[in-house]
């Protein structure tokens, strides 16, 4: 079979079961209301953060124009460095380009043949990728079975072992036993690396640090920039000797070109915003409440709530009907959700104006019931 034969083949596959996913262009003075993308704060457009953007272009350039080991670190990464880790409590903090680099790297720069991973069953792609390129053992263990976790370290006693955890789940919504899970990894010897995507900005400095956990020595924290800080990059933050081990041997960090001066200025702007405007994380919460009791599901821990559908082509048709009234919802369908589980996926946004926020909501609501009671 020849390689197009093949790639049409697979697109039939994917049509043929409603998993076909399409890009979807939109302008720049798009009036659609935005449920779906990850701004949570909305500091994407905020004007401090893109004047700052566009200062540090102006003065840095557009790229960092190399790797960060040979040309490519700016004193504008050293200071973003230094205000992440001072926000998170954390030693210290190391920059990449994408928060999926930063995944990629904690754990393929910890973690080889003679380590064992044990990673959530829900955990995001950049983690299950970075298992993968680690060539680590992998245990994966039920969502938030905290047993199951134990399990498997008491199962592999003496390996160097990390576990993996998000600190707020993209798929569900829900929060992970971190100091129970913290305090299980430091029994075991093992580290506890936390991803704190979903729940920077959104619960202030995130879980690590709301539960005190900031300053323990079997926790590692991941982050990105390109949600609540609306703007693009990732972040490691732990002891200086695990950036020193990072700066040496991640190679996603080594051989990448340094975060764009415009990226890591808007990520220091709008982490600044975050901290003295903390009644933005307040409204977004209140949002989040408000609108998962509309659809009629559990609250979340942060941004985003997850309304299941009865099908893949449910998802879509109700993806649809929500755009057409003018409201941008996500769609997660198998495989991107572990539990084959096809879902809406909506986030708040504090940025909203309240009159499109409240129309948004009826908008989003009305469908969702008009799926499900087509089902029954």
């Amino acid at each position: 079979m020849g390689w197009e034969q093949w790639l049409a083949e697979q697109a039939a596959l994917r049509e043929s079961a409603g998993l076909t996913r399409r890009l979807q262009p939109r302008a720049a003075d798009d009036d659609i209301i935005d449920l779906a993308g990850n701004d949570y704060l909305g500091l994407s457009r905020h004007p401090d953060v893109c004047r700052a953007a566009a200062d540090a272009a102006l003065h840095w350039g557009a790229s960092a124009g190399a790797s960060r080991l040979v040309t490519g670190t700016l004193d504008l990464h050293c200071d973003l460095e230094r205000e992440l880790a001072d926000w998170l409590g954390q030693p210290a903090a190391l920059t990449f380009s994408t928060g999926y680099h930063a995944n990629l790297s904690i754990v393929s720069a910890l973690a080889d043949r003679d380590a064992h991973v044990i990673s959530d069953a829900h955990i995001h792609a950049s983690l299950v990728d970075a298992v993968r390129l680690s060539r680590a053992r992998l245990t994966v263990v039920p969502h938030n079975d905290f047993a199951a976790i134990r399990a498997a370290l008491v199962a592999n006693p003496g390996r160097r072992t990390l576990v993996l955890a998000e600190s707020i789940y993209s798929v569900l919504g829900d929060e992970a036993p971190l100091a129970s899970l913290a305090e299980l990894s430091l029994e075991h010897d093992a580290w506890l690396i936390v991803d704190e995507a979903h729940a920077l900005g959104v619960r202030g400095p995130g879980l690590v640090q709301e539960t005190g956990l900031a300053s323990h020595p079997a926790v590692v924290v991941t982050a990105t920039l390109s949600k609540s800080l609306g703007s693009q990059g990732g972040a490691v933050l732990g002891s200086p000797a695990l950036i020193d081990h990072l700066v040496n041997r991640a190679r996603p960090f080594i051989f990448d070109t340094g975060l764009t001066p415009a990226a890591a200025a808007a990520a220091l702007a709008a982490a600044r915003i975050a901290q003295t405007q903390p009644e933005l994380a307040g409204t977004l919460r209140a949002r989040a409440a408000a609108l998962a009791d509309e659809l009629a599901v559990a609250r979340p821990a942060g941004a985003v709530l997850s309304v299941p559908m009865p099908s893949p082509a449910a998802a879509i048709s109700a993806q649809a009907h929500i755009l057409a009234e003018g409201v941008r919802v996500g769609c997660f369908r198998p495989p991107s959700v572990p539990d084959g589980i096809s879902r809406l996926r909506v986030t708040a946004n504090a940025a909203v104006p309240e009159i499109e926020w409240e129309r948004a909501t009826k908008i989003v609501g009305t469908v969702v019931r008009r799926i499900h009671e087509g089902d029954r």
